[in-house]
């Protein structure tokens, strides 16, 4: 039996961590109650393990008495005396009893009752390692898919990357190495359970804190955040130091650092942009190259209006409209997008209201004067009504036009 305890200490500290001092509390509590549910009930133990070998010693708890009632308890005071010399009566004894004598239902109940044990040290033991990097990015191996969860080998304890965390697109092997960010830790029937995340956008935002310096340090800070897992994230950044670009320290040489974070997320798009606190500017700077040519913001309702060129609709909504939803997400407004028509003025129809005021004669009469050529007072220079006549006025019309030329040029 001390080779057998001795492995299951060697084995729990060296593979689980768990000290020897805890295992060999928690084999002596065991062995010690399933002892008293068998053959030793109502008896008083006391149960040692040596850390070094694993060699058990096991001593029945005795009280001394010239009349014993009860063998399992009581020990008489010539025996007692006989074990150690000066014994009086009311005192206890220890005697040593061979461990066998434990029984061997109770040595079942205490291998039970240790595997138990074990199983809630390492449940505390799993906590107590990764409580404190929720919210961090962990590495691991792949060990198993079942149904759409993937189990993935932290090292000393497996965690659960599930369907709703995981990137659309993304496929993995058993073997493959993989980053992801720990999400949380969620308490369960048994124990804690590691819970993974590539689709969060905090992983996203946690990358760029391990790439970018200047973000771990506070130079630069990330003020607006907005993602679609496997497609595309935007993120406005702002710089606290005015000698520090902020785009160009997430983007890094020749976009270095951007490049690493992209190739982690297989290929996904990201788009990195100046921060405004004023939502007209933070959203021309969002939907860049297109350029909107009209923005009306309802500060009420926090709701956008914006009007784009033709050419720029398909660029400001985007594949399926995920660009105007990344953009809403961003700015935190809800974003309508139109497109923006020219309002065409009627040069012929300015131009016979404006003879007609100038003149004081009624549309009909201006828009025969505009279609025969006479688009202003100037033109009237050197008329006469032998001219008008020629284009189809009458003469009495002639004469009143003329006269109201002259009265307005008075």
């Amino acid at each position: 039996m001390s080779s057998e305890i001795l492995s299951v200490l060697e084995y729990m500290e060296k593979e689980k961590g768990i000290g020897r001092a805890d295992m060999i509390a928690a084999i002596v509590n065991a062995i010690k109650a399933a002892a008293l549910k068998g053959v030793n009930s109502g008896q008083e133990l006391k149960i040692d393990i040596n850390p070094k070998n694993g060699q058990l010693h096991a001593w029945a708890v005795l009280k001394v008495s010239d009349s014993v009632s009860d063998p399992r308890t009581q020990i008489h005071i010539e025996k007692a005396q006989a074990l150690k010399p000066g014994a009086q009566l009311g005192d206890l004894i220890e005697k040593e009893i061979d461990p066998a004598f434990l029984g061997r239902i109770a040595a079942q109940t205490a291998r039970q009752a240790i595997m138990q044990k074990l199983r809630q040290f390492e449940k505390d033991r799993i906590y107590d390692d990764f409580k404190d990097m929720v919210g961090n990015i962990v590495t691991g191996t792949v060990r198993r898919k079942e149904r759409n969860d993937i189990y993935i080998d932290l090292g000393k304890a497996e965690a659960v990357l599930g369907g709703k965390e995981q990137v659309p697109g993304e496929e993995y092997q058993p073997g493959d190495r993989v980053r992801c960010l720990l999400l949380a830790i969620e308490s369960t029937p048994r124990g804690p359970e590691l819970i993974l995340s590539r689709a969060s956008p905090k992983f996203v935002r946690r990358l760029f804190e391990v790439e970018v310096t200047e973000i771990a340090d506070g130079t630069v800070r990330i003020e607006a955040f907005a993602r679609e897992p496997g497609y595309r994230t935007k993120m406005a950044v702002i710089s606290t130091d005015p000698k520090v670009d902020p785009v160009g320290a997430c983007v890094g040489a020749r976009g270095a650092r951007v490049k690493t974070i992209v190739r982690e997320l297989n290929g996904e798009k990201i788009d990195i942009i100046n921060y405004f606190a004023d939502p007209k500017q933070m959203i021309m700077e969002a939907l860049k190259p297109a350029v909107p040519r009209e923005i009306i913001l309802d500060d009420k309702s926090r709701r956008i209006l914006l009007r784009v060129a033709n050419e720029d609709l398909a660029i400001a909504i985007g594949r399926k409209g995920q660009n105007a939803r990344l953009t809403s997400r961003l700015i935190g407004w809800k974003i309508d997008i139109e497109e923006y028509k020219a309002v065409t003025v009627d040069v012929q129809d300015e131009a016979t209201k404006k003879l007609a005021s100038s003149l004081g004669i009624d549309a009909a009469l201006a828009k025969r004067l505009i279609t025969a050529g006479f688009v202003s007072l100037e033109i009237f220079d050197g008329v006469e009504a032998d001219d008008l006549q020629g284009q189809g006025f009458t003469a009495e019309e002639a004469a009143d036009i003329l006269a109201k030329v002259a009265s307005a040029r008075r």
